[in-house]
């Protein structure tokens, strides 16, 4: 038998708030509907952000430091950087090098006993604020050659948004998105009460699922730092 040699199946707004309603024994009925099942989905990509690494969200970026300036924003989509560098010579295969900063946190920053003290950054402080959030380098940059703080980032996934339209989840984790939304809509509905546990569980089977795919599969090996003693 022939197959339909298509894999471009995913829901779009509507029909995703529908497949939810149904589990939940409802319908979508009324624009007040589809209005707090949105809002419920956007929380539930909030919560998302806390449970782990979502792969697809990964994004790299870079900044070119200036000299004398420590401070400089993020894009406000930022949920967190999970690794950055420090570049130089940028843009020469002869030249480009790329320099290990290391995180610290705020206490760590707040002991430095010189912040105004400037040469090539070789820490980086991550200010998560709520409004945009921004990163804080030492030393601070010097005038002797050019420095880009190269990133990648964790970003937000991206509102449900208010057309006709897909959300920014892989067609992997559409099974979880449903039964996620299907167990919070359920919560406001009075016919889902009643399958409140079933539904849990059924978004905690397809998150455990999704997330354990979602992975780096890459090989990992361990090597001890060795450090001088004497």
């Amino acid at each position: 038998m022939a197959t339909s040699g298509t894999t471009v199946f995913n829901l779009d707004l509507v029909e995703l708030v529908e497949e939810a309603f149904e589990r939940c024994g409802a319908e979508l009925r009324t624009g007040y509907d589809l209005k707090t099942a949105r809002r419920s989905l956007n929380l539930m990509f909030a919560d998302w952000a806390n449970r782990g690494l979502n792969m697809w969200t990964f994004e790299q970026g870079s900044i070119t430091l200036v000299a004398g300036t420590a401070t400089y924003n993020l894009p406000e989509s930022t949920v967190d950087l999970l690794e950055h560098v420090i570049r130089t010579g940028a843009g020469s295969a002869a030249t480009q090098a790329d320099l290990t900063i290391t995180r610290i946190s705020v206490s760590t920053y707040a002991t430095i006993p010189n912040k105004l003290q400037q040469a090539r950054p070789i820490q980086i402080y991550i200010d998560r604020r709520t409004s945009i959030p921004q990163v804080t380098v030492w030393p601070i940059p010097d005038n002797t050659q050019t420095y880009t703080l190269v990133y990648w980032r964790l970003k937000r996934i991206d509102d449900a948004g208010t057309g006709v339209n897909t959300m920014d989840v892989p067609f992997r984790f559409i099974p979880c998105m449903v039964a996620g939304l299907a167990y919070h809509l359920a919560m406001k509905v009075p016919t889902g009460v009643e399958r409140l546990p079933m539904l849990k569980q059924q978004y905690d089977e397809a998150w455990a699922l999704a997330s354990e795919e979602d992975r780096e599969k890459a090989a990992v090996r361990f090597v001890p730092r060795q450090q001088f003693i004497g």
